[in-house]
């Protein structure tokens, strides 16, 4: 460990065998992590490691020191928080090397120089709560003023104990990702055999990894999980996968009306909400704008996956009782106006959750 502790100071000093080794591991480290980002349909618009900070943290050491906000202490430099009981917080170690502290110090002063955030957004597993306590606290005494949020999520755990490489009982999220596609594609193929299988697997990516970002979304993200297979891949009740099929039904029904009436267009006809059912779907509806601002403000997507289930147990409830293209023509337009609706929200809401909403399923 000592002669890590050295290799990291020499690489935070320059050195450059240390500087080569590092480019070397960001590049196939980036390279691996894009790849499956790739297949999650996730980008990001900005790269920046902690070393991008390296040339800061000094100044910043001494900024700190200049405001009187550290002082030396057995041979390291620490800010004092234990008034606000917080306890020490190192910014510099005693090997004249760096840490967390100082780093996340340095990009809040260069992200409010460059950026000028309303807020920064910080998400990390909860072991982490007092490092951003401290850290919160050492901006806001620099005179930070953008409002900074620490948002923690609860650790996945096996039945049997915590996920450890050591017991070697760890799940990597490519097998995961490659169980869910493989189950999905046995589902599709039973169901549509008669699809072509470059489209059936194309299906069974939407409808697996739907499935994997649902079971991860939907939970309260402080809560502990554990972790099953038949959880994390669960094609029905309060799943990803079965808030696509109810949007793709609805999409079917959608097509039925376009070839009961031609040219019509599902969205031009008067809603006519006289049924009490009625009534509940279109209040249900009014509701997912409130939905996604009170998941965005709480940091919470399990609001959001909340309301689009209870949405589409609702539009299951009116479907149910009310018939569609069987009624007389007003009514018939109406309500599928009305389902048109539901399945532009299961749409956007699925879609603001990273998960797409096949047509077909």
């Amino acid at each position: 460990m000592d002669a890590c502790r050295r290799e990291l100071v020499k690489l935070q000093q320059g050195d450059a065998e240390n500087l080569e080794l590092w480019r070397q591991f960001i590049e196939l480290s980036l390279e691996e992590f894009n790849r499956i980002y790739a297949r999650l349909d996730v980008a990001f618009d900005l790269y920046r490691g902690e070393s991008h900070y390296n040339p800061m943290l000094a100044e910043t050491v001494a900024l700190l020191e200049s405001r009187g906000l550290a002082s030396a202490s057995e041979g390291a430099t620490v800010v004092n928080l234990e008034e606000e009981g917080l306890g020490v917080c190192i910014v510099r170690k005693s090997d004249g090397g760096f840490n967390y502290a100082t780093s996340d110090i340095a990009t809040v002063r260069s992200r409010v120089a460059e950026f000028c955030p309303d807020r920064i957004i910080y998400v990390t597993d909860e072991r982490q709560q007092l490092h951003f306590r401290q850290f919160f606290s050492i901006c806001r005494k620099l005179g930070v003023v953008t409002r900074l949020d620490h948002v923690w999520f609860g650790l996945m755990r096996l039945p049997e104990g915590t996920f450890s490489t050591r017991q070697g009982n760890v799940i990597r999220l490519e097998a995961l990702l490659d169980e869910a596609e493989r189950r999905a594609l046995a589902i599709i193929r039973a169901a549509s055999p008669e699809m072509p299988p470059s489209q059936q697997a194309e299906l069974a990516a939407a409808v697996g990894l739907g499935a994997v970002k649902y079971a991860d979304l939907s939970h309260d993200p402080q809560n502990l999980i554990v972790f099953s297979w038949d959880r994390a891949l669960a094609l029905d009740g309060n799943s990803g996968p079965y808030l696509q099929y109810a949007h793709a039904r609805i999409c079917s029904l959608l097509d039925k009306y376009a070839a009961q009436v031609p040219g019509a267009d599902p969205q031009a006809g008067a809603l006519r909400l006289d049924a009490p059912i009625e009534r509940q779907l279109a209040l249900h509806l009014l509701q997912y704008p409130a939905a996604v601002v009170r998941a965005a403000d709480s940091y919470q997507p399990n609001v959001l996956a909340d309301y689009l289930f209870t949405l589409s147990q609702a539009y299951s409830s009116f479907y149910q009782q009310m018939p569609v293209l069987k009624a007389d023509a007003a009514v018939r337009d109406s309500r599928i106006r009305l389902c048109a609706l539901v399945a532009a929200v299961l749409r956007e809401g699925l879609g603001l959750l990273g998960i797409q909403a096949p047509a077909r399923i």
